[in-house]
């Protein structure tokens, strides 16, 4: 019986070691160093809310209100273009297609030959290589922000409603009207920008009011919200990195900044009046990360290097 005791024990102690030893997420060790190596300013832009990465295509997508700084309003001038990774526009109005309208465009997802996009109280799925579009109303939702898919499932964040929504097929340009359902709301999280982690929960940023600032938020698949980091700013885009550490825009300190547990907030780049929704294109040796500043009409290319 002594034995039998000793020897659980013992495999019990060593699968807590073996637990200890490997972190739930790679940002609970110290990330290595990222320094700014250049960056590009593109001017011309009518208002650019999020960038989008095509891996297939290699080129960017790019939401544009098109003409006032006016969120919400439905004037049907919104747009989607088309740039490279230089910064040159190839398609002024890639999206929508002739007949089909967008307000005020807001945060893209980029999947596979799919594109999903929010536009106030619809979220659209368009294909790429024909075009062709197809709107899904958002019950409740009336500042829809950002949109991500995980597993084929769909999260559209409500950014001024306070509360988040999943509809269901992701995909749905093809089959009957989607089923929307709330996944919270009322959590003084006002959820803005997403992005799938790596461990598979949804990572959330928030913005509210300059003096009410908001942090950094998982979703877990049991619909369970863990706050990562609280007070951080008026936060709007996100992305995370492979070696598990975050990038995210702030309207506040007008920056994006990286975040890990260990390390907290540092400044990468400055100067945004409006820095948005951002896209993090991989290169050898790094990254470039396009982000959009709203207020300013322009891109700023910032390439880090590791």
């Amino acid at each position: 019986m002594r034995r039998r005791v000793s020897i659980a024990l013992a495999l019990s102690v060593s699968l807590a070691l073996a637990q200890a030893a490997i972190p739930a997420d790679a940002s609970a060790q110290a990330p290595k160093a990222l320094r700014v190596a250049s960056e590009q300013t593109v001017t011309g832009f009518a208002f650019p809310e999020s960038v989008a990465y095509d891996p297939q295509a290699k080129v960017l997508y790019v939401s544009e209100f098109g003409s006032a700084l006016k969120p919400a309003e439905k004037d049907g001038k919104g747009r989607i273009s088309k740039v490279s990774l230089e910064g040159k526009v190839l398609e002024e109005r890639f999206l929508p297609a002739a007949g089909e309208i967008l307000h005020k465009p807001k945060g893209i997802w980029v999947q596979g030959d799919r594109l999903w996009v929010t536009d106030i109280d619809v979220v659209w799925v368009f294909d790429l290589k024909t075009r062709r579009g197809r709107k899904a109303a958002l019950p409740g939702v009336g500042f829809a922000n950002d949109p991500t898919v995980v597993k084929n499932v769909l999260y559209v964040s409500d950014n001024r409603g306070d509360q988040l929504v999943r509809v269901e097929p992701a995909d749905f340009l093809d089959t009957g009207d989607p089923k929307v359902t709330r996944v919270f709301s009322g959590k003084s999280v006002n959820p803005n920008g997403l992005y799938p982690a790596r461990d598979g929960s949804v990572l959330i940023v928030g913005f509210m009011a300059p003096e009410q600032g908001r942090g950094i938020y998982a979703l877990g698949a049991g619909g369970e919200v863990k706050t990562l980091a609280k007070d951080l700013g008026r936060l709007d885009g996100v992305a995370q990195l492979d070696d598990g550490s975050l990038l995210v825009t702030d309207w506040n300190s007008g920056s994006l900044f990286r975040w890990s547990a260990p390390t907290g907030k540092e400044i990468l780049a400055s100067g945004f009046k409006g820095p948005a929704d951002f896209a993090v294109v991989p290169e050898a040796g790094g990254y470039l990360v396009v982000v959009p500043d709203l207020v300013k009409s322009e891109l700023r290319f910032v390439r880090l290097a590791k």
